[in-house]
């Protein structure tokens, strides 16, 4: 069963995380805002708000930042107005990518996204062009905290998952996007410790990129994540260890 197909080794995404506290915490500031502005202020009755925060405590976003997230979204305080977007294209070796995109402008940022592309040897494609690719998943993360994939395995099939991915401090419980919720609430119930739930993109179209094709896509890929606007990245490629290696060191 494949895994899902946001881009990144997690040990080198988790490294570059712990060193841009600022960008995840502006990122995970304008996700929940949305989600407030869309569905209200509570958490209890607006599920991708709830999702939002989880994952924003998951990440180290302190409390504050959260209470003033949500505030912004339902007007109390004041705030830019972001709109959700996604951009497709193709980067380094023909890997197909898909931008989940959340702006204040979209003029602006569709020229610098754009000139990104551009820069590293890709191209910023139409709309459709790659998005046939990937298909749209609920995933939940579960603490591992000495859980056995046996021990999580039937849990999550009876709540109505479709795939359980080992990760390396826990595992990601793959759900059709309808039974997300039903299934994050039927694994809490069972006493699992769940860090956050969220919507992802999974491809079954993976392609290998290796040697200077490579190191030219990590780098692209870096940059993208160094847009404040750019919340998700996903790609359908896999890099060899040598290869990711060698760029990360």
């Amino acid at each position: 069963m494949a895994g899902h197909s946001q881009w990144a080794n997690r040990k080198h995404r988790k490294a570059r995380q712990d060193a841009k506290k600022g960008k995840i915490y502006s990122m995970m500031a304008k996700k929940i805002a949305v989600a407030a502005r869309e569905g209200g202020g509570d958490p209890e009755t607006n599920s991708a708000l709830r999702m939002a925060i989880d994952e924003a405590k998951a990440l180290g976003v302190p409390n504050d930042n959260i209470d003033r997230a949500i505030k912004r979204g339902t007007g109390e305080l004041e705030g830019a107005q972001y709109e959700e977007m996604t951009y497709e294209g193709y980067g380094p070796g023909g890997t197909a990518i898909l931008l989940e995109i959340l702006t204040d402008n979209r003029n602006r940022t569709a020229a610098e996204i754009r000139h990104l592309f551009s820069k590293h040897g890709g191209n910023l494609g139409e709309a459709g062009c790659v998005a046939w690719m990937f298909q749209r998943k609920g995933q939940v993360i579960v603490e591992s905290d000495g859980l056995t994939e046996e021990d999580l395995f039937l849990s999550a099939a009876e709540a109505g998952a479709e795939d359980l991915i080992e990760l390396e401090d826990g595992f990601a419980v793959i759900t059709p996007p309808s039974e997300l919720e039903q299934v994050r609430s039927g694994l809490i119930e069972e006493g699992y410790e769940i860090k956050h739930a969220k919507f992802i993109f999974t491809t079954d179209n993976q392609i290998e990129v290796t040697d200077k094709e490579a190191e030219r896509l990590l780098k692209f890929l870096d940059a993208l994540e160094d847009h404040d606007d750019v919340q998700e990245i996903h790609a359908n490629f896999e890099v060899r260890e040598e290869d990711l290696a060698r760029f990360v060191g």
